[in-house]
C-alpha cells in the first residue's frame, strides 16, 4: 500500500512541480471532515486554499485563452472557460492525477466514496493550485495550468457549438416533438458549502436523464447530458 507521504511525491512529480512548504500540499489534501475528528489538534483543511486556487484557476485560463486564440471574441472565451474550469472537468482532472488517493477524509466520508466524488476531487484540484500559488506564486501555477488543461481548451475551442447541454437538447427536442423539457429538484443535501443538487429532466411527463452538482444549473446541465447521450442512441 502506498503510504500517504509516497502518494504526494507521486502527485509532485505529476504535476511537474515541488513544493518549498509541503504543507501547503498537505492542507490542499486536507478535507473538512478529517479536520473535525482531530481531538485536541486543529489542523488546516483545504476550504482557503480552494478559494484562492478558484481564482488562480480562473485567470490562468482566461490569460491561457487571451494569448493562445487572439481572434476569439469575449463570449467565447468565457464559454470555453466555463467549460473548461467546471466540477465534471477539474474531478476528471483530479483523476487523472490520482488525487483521490492522497485525500485526507474523515471515516464517514471515507466509507461512502468520498475518494471519487467529483465535489471533493474538484474543490481538491483547485486547493492544489491555490497551495502552488501560496507556495511560489502565479508563475508556477500558470506553467501547470497550461500543462494539464490545454488539451481540454484547444478541444472546447474547436467545438463552436460548445457543451451547453441544455441548449442543445432544447435545440434536439423543439426540432422533433416542437416541445421543450422541463427540470424538476428531487433533492438538495448537504452542509451549505458541500450542498448537492440532484435534477430530473422530463419530456412529456417521463424522466430521460438526471444530474447532480453543486448549483442547481450544473446539475440540471449534468441531466441534459444524460439526456442527450440516450436520445441520440435511440
Amino acid at each position: 500500500m502506498v503510504s500517504l507521504r509516497d502518494c504526494e511525491e507521486i502527485l509532485m512529480d505529476k504535476i511537474g512541480y515541488r513544493f518549498i512548504h509541503p504543507e501547503y500540499l498537505r492542507e490542499a489534501m486536507t478535507h473538512k471532515s478529517f479536520s473535525n475528528e482531530q481531538v485536541g489538534a486543529t489542523l488546516p483543511f483545504n476550504e482557503r486554499l480552494e478559494f484562492l486556487g478558484d481564482a488562480v484557476l480562473d485567470l490562468a485560463v482566461s490569460e491561457t485563452l487571451f494569448i493562445q486564440f487572439p481572434d476569439l471574441p469575449e463570449g467565447e472565451m468565457t464559454r470555453i472557460r466555463a467549460e473548461v474550469v467546471n466540477e465534471k472537468g477539474l474531478a476528471t482532472v483530479a483523476r487523472q492525477l490520482e488525487i483521490g488517493s492522497c485525500l485526507l477524509l474523515g471515516k464517514g466520508e471515507d466509507r461512502s466514496g468520498g475518494r471519487d466524488k467529483d465535489s471533493l476531487l474538484a474543490d481538491a484540484m483547485e486547493a492544489l493550485l491555490g497551495a502552488v500559488f501560496w507556495d511560489v506564486g502565479y508563475g508556477a501555477v500558470k506553467k501547470i495550468v497550461a500543462s494539464l488543461f490545454l488539451d481540454v481548451i484547444r478541444r472546447s475551442a474547436r467545438c463552436k457549438a460548445g457543451v451547453d447541454h441544455k441548449t442543445r437538447l432544447q435545440v434536439f427536442l423543439q426540432a422533433r416533438h416542437n416541445r421543450p423539457p422541463t427540470y424538476n429538484l428531487i433533492r438538495a443535501e448537504g452542509p451549505d458549502h458541500e450542498r448537492q443538487y440532484t435534477v430530473e429532466v422530463c419530456f412529456d411527463d417521463r424522466p430521460i436523464g438526471h444530474g447532480t452538482g453543486r448549483t442547481k444549473k450544473a446539475a440540471e446541465q449534468e441531466a441534459a447530458r444524460e439526456a442527450l447521450e440516450k436520445l441520440e442512441k435511440a
